[in-house]
């Protein structure tokens, strides 16, 4: 762990408010009595998570732990076909078994709505779309009967031929019209072709990342319930606003005849940030029952119900002039997406902005095949595209034996290399060179394979990060009590990251109030609404709505005489306006990975000795908590370079590593020593707390630079994650 950065001041714009926005106290008024002075340091202070001790005893709720009176069971049952129909349905054993209240299957399950979302359409038809597909959903007095139930459901299939099985040359792909965060599939700048051809140093590798799995600690899991035609559900999600929205279409309801509770999240890393079934199902079973049903998704089921991260064939060219300078540079993946909906990895979208490139082309291709619809995980496009990008600039560098880090500042580009934009704020090059200096890069022999201990090979490797900053409409509400006291009201979602401790930094640096006088009420439905807990949005889209709520109510409290009414006073704000036109700059986090391996010449095992992370994110509001994502992202990223992969069986069409005994994740002897270090960076076009996402930024580059890590200690150049023993030990000595 890296010792602490220095303490942050308060941001200037703040403090000028905060002297502009007191309460007056005219002779001719009663005055109120006076806002306690601000503290020293609303914001940079590190301060523990309001709920940590609530987490740490157990008192904190999740979802699958309300149970109220009378409570039911569900089960759901998966199909066990790649594709085809079901014919036939027997329910009868199952319903004869003790306990068992009813199996809901399509021919009896309530007829839901057409929405935008086509994953959640369960039990609506006889389709078997991917293998693992819900057809049936067994529920009873108890977990255990509903468990036997499902299995005793039998069921029929039609099947037709499938294929899962993505290669760079399917027939199938196609080139969709755009990707995930409504990028253009394609996109070209100049003649790359000539450029290429023409550029006396080239490098053309090609770069696979294997599915992956979300796989957070708490599984996805809902308690849903009806009282007088209002639905209330409490769910595993990263935002209750949308899973509202889609229920309400679903069921055909108005917004206001729903609440969706998710009061705590155990970890989403993506795979909650849309609706997935659980909600869904559970309230279909308790239509139909009329009692309260729960379910919690058994974590063998999750790979095929909740998304995960599409496997990528990424091939990178890169052609340079003898100084280093890149005069073309050609990105482009191929992945793969279900029959069902289309979503497609945007891998290839990272190198539109990281190095200098004036003739370029970045695209993208993709296959619909019988598998589960892939959705977001943690960085998605950036984690995998950046593996490849800074896995082939590597190669460049060892290409020119031109140092990676010089290299990469030698790229800087002035404006964003495809929209041309100013970039708001850009310090790739501060956090290379500050990152160097900390984990002692130089001096540093660059042959591969050169150093040694034993039957260890060590080496050291580098990569460059990025992620961009995304910012969504929301809406807060800020209350003074009579008491001196103030509320926060807003529809966030804590996943775990402390966001209910953040924004009560961000109320009490508005306010001028000390942190412990603001009540921050987060996580259900009913409060304002509030963009979701993704893409590294949520303190920026939070915080700016509590901070622009906050200012109003400043403004309310020195228009008032007297004593606050017993029922205080509130401000309602949201930041449409705000959020409606794109910028007008760039907007990006940069960071740099420093990674350090140990290989063992016997077993072709790599350890990971050291990890090192330098970012510039704006400025940084909680260093404790900040740095809590920083190094989750990297171990995370850890995890992606070395143990995580999974496949799917080309005859039965399901994911083999479906849970944690087979789909391996790090373990704290995984990580011996990971350090995370950020610069002060100022930034005024960004929101008013000067704060950029650092939820995923940590996973981005961390792959690239263990792997480029593992190609100095051994000379052996792997291009397919992860990189586990038996793809090494075939080509050491």
């Amino acid at each position: 762990m890296s010792h602490d950065p220095p303490e942050h001041a308060p941001f200037p714009e703040l403090a000028d408010h905060l002297a502009q926005g007191r309460p007056r106290s005219p002779e001719r008024r009663t005055p109120r009595p006076p806002l306690p002075a601000p503290p020293a340091h609303p914001l940079g202070a590190p301060l523990v998570r309001r709920e940590g001790r609530d987490k740490a005893t157990g008192t904190a709720r999740y979802a699958a732990e309300h149970t109220p009176p009378g409570c039911a069971y569900a089960w759901p049952v998966p199909a066990t076909v790649a594709r085809g129909r079901i014919t036939a349905l027997d329910i009868g054993g199952a319903l004869a078994l003790p306990g068992v209240i009813a199996v809901l299957t399509h021919e009896n399950a309530p007829r839901l709505a057409a929405t935008d979302d086509p994953t959640l359409g369960l039990l609506q038809g006889d389709r078997v779309p991917h293998r693992g597909w819900y057809v049936a959903l067994a529920v009873a007095d108890t977990l255990e009967a509903a468990r036997d139930a499902a299995e005793a459901v039998h069921v029929t299939y039609a099947t037709d031929g499938h294929d899962v099985r993505l290669t760079a040359d399917h027939p199938g792909l196609y080139v969709p019209e755009r990707v995930n965060g409504g990028y253009p599939a394609v996109r070209e700048h100049g003649d790359f072709d000539t450029a290429f051809a023409a550029a006396p140093m080239t490098v053309d590798a090609t770069y696979t990342v294997p599915p992956l799995h979300n796989h957070p600690m708490e599984p996805h899991a809902a308690t849903a319930w009806w009282s007088h035609g209002h639905l209330t559900v409490h769910d595993s999600s990263q935002g209750a606003t949308k899973v509202r929205e889609d229920l309400a279409a679903l069921f055909k309801l108005g917004t206001d005849e729903i609440t969706v509770i998710s009061e705590h999240v155990g970890g989403g890393f993506g795979s909650k940030g849309t609706p997935r079934p659980p909600a869904v199902l559970a309230a279909m079973a308790a239509r139909h029952t009329g009692r309260p049903v729960k379910l919690a998704l058994p974590r063998r089921q999750l790979a095929a119900v909740v998304g995960h991260r599409a496997p990528t064939v990424q091939r990178v060219r890169i052609g340079a002039g003898r100084d280093g300078v890149i005069t073309a540079l050609a990105h482009e993946s191929a992945t793969h997406t279900s029959t069902v909906t289309e979503f497609v990895e945007q891998a290839a979208v990272p190198a539109r902005v990281m190095y200098t490139s004036p003739n370029s082309r970045t695209a993208h291709r993709v296959a619909a095949l019988d598998v589960p619809t892939p959705s977001w995980m943690r960085a998605p496009g950036e984690a995998p595209g950046m593996y490849a990008l800074e896995s082939a600039v590597d190669e460049l560098a060892v290409l020119l034996e031109t140092d990676p880090v010089e290299l990469r500042i030698r790229n800087e580009p002035g404006t964003e290399p495809d929209s041309g934009l100013p970039f708001s704020s850009r310090h790739l090059a501060d956090c290379l060179r500050e990152g160097a200096r900390r984990f002692g890069w130089q001096p540093r022999d660059p042959r591969p394979a050169a150093r040694r201990h034993g039957d260890l090979l060590l080496g050291t490797g580098v990569a460059a990060a990025t992620y961009p900053v995304y910012i969504a409409a929301t809406q807060a509400e800020a209350h003074a009590a009579a008491d001196g006291g103030y509320r926060i009201r807003v529809n966030a979602t804590d996943i775990g990251t402390g966001a209910r401790t953040v924004l009560a930094q961000i109320a009490a640096a508005a306010l001028g109030a000390p942190e412990d006088r603001v009540r921050v009420e987060i996580g259900s439905s009913d409060l304002p609404p509030a963009a979701l807990a993704g893409g590294s949005a949520g303190t920026a889209s939070w915080g700016w709505a509590v901070h622009k709520a906050c200012t109003a109510l400043l403004a309310r409290l020195r228009d008032h005489e007297g004593p606050l009414p017993a029922e205080g006073i509130t401000a309602t704000e949201d930041t449409r306006r705000e959020t409606a036109e794109p910028p007008p700059y760039a907007r990006h986090a940069f960071g740099a990975v420093f990674a350090e391996v140990r290989a063992d010449v016997r077993t072709g095992e790599i350890r990971v000795s050291r990890l090192l992370g330098q970012y510039a994110a704006g400025r940084i509001l909680n260093p404790r908590t900040a740095r809590s994502q920083f190094i989750g992202g990297m171990t995370m990223g850890l995890g992606m370079a070395l143990m995580e992969g999974s496949s799917l069986d080309p005859a039965f069409g399901d994911f083999t590593a479906c849970d944690l005994a087979s789909y391996h994740v790090p373990a704290h002897a995984d990580v011996p020593t990971v350090e995370a270090h950020w610069l002060d960076e100022e930034d005024p076009h960004l929101n008013p707390m000067g704060s950029k996402g650092i939820g995923e930024i940590g996973i981005v580059g961390t792959a690239a630079a263990i792997g480029n890590a593992v190609w100095h200690a051994t000379g052996v150049r792997l291009r397919d994650l992860p990189l586990t023993p038996d793809r090494l030990l075939p080509h050491l000595p």
